[in-house]
């Protein structure tokens, strides 16, 4: 049981409960990560697909103003409907 208490950053002495929690939170922040990057995908799909309709060796002001708005509002959607989705599965409706 070592080798996995050290994958997870906790010695041999630890307790089940401590382990457990560990797991836990070891997998919370591999799945922000996964939910990190699938934003980061999306905005940069999204965003700049629209602001950028014939790409150069650089982005013209406008086109970069574009983005940042674009990269904002997405960003603030997806937290609306990540602390929705939240809200639903702590109130167990998912």
């Amino acid at each position: 049981m070592s080798n996995i208490g050290s994958i997870f950053g906790i010695g041999s002495n630890a307790s089940k409960e401590e382990r457990k929690q560990a797991f836990i939170q070891t997998i919370q922040q591999q799945h922000n990560l996964e939910h990190a990057r699938m934003l980061i995908q999306s905005i940069n799909e999204n965003c700049y697909e629209k602001c950028v309709p014939k790409p150069g060796s650089s982005l013209a002001r406008a086109e970069d103003d574009c983005v940042k708005n674009c990269a904002m509002k997405y960003m603030a959607a997806w937290n609306v409907v990540s602390q929705s989705l939240v809200g639903r599965i702590k109130e167990g409706g998912l």
